[in-house]
């Protein structure tokens, strides 16, 4: 059985799914996730933060897209679980 986690935007700012623009994305929808992987960064006012994963499993899908101004407290992606 498989359980699903929101990964939420800790501050209000832009999303990012890349380090920079000429570098690939953090991780792909199907990409299995360890606890403290980097999922994106939020940039607010030139600096930027790591959001990254509390929970291991598999990233299910992004709710927001590359380069989008995103709330506090938004969804971003959402990870299955994995449980036996």
């Amino acid at each position: 059985m498989s359980e699903s986690t929101k990964v939420l935007a800790a501050i209000p700012g832009m999303f990012y799914r890349k380090p920079s623009p000429e570098e690939d994305v953090y991780l792909n929808e199907g990409d299995k996730v360890e606890v403290g992987d980097i999922i994106g960064l939020i940039e607010v006012m030139k600096t930027f933060y790591e959001i990254k994963a509390e929970k291991a499993g598999i990233l299910e899908s992004f709710l927001t897209e590359h380069e989008t101004m995103v709330d506090a407290g938004q969804e971003l992606a959402i990870l299955t679980e994995q449980s036996e």
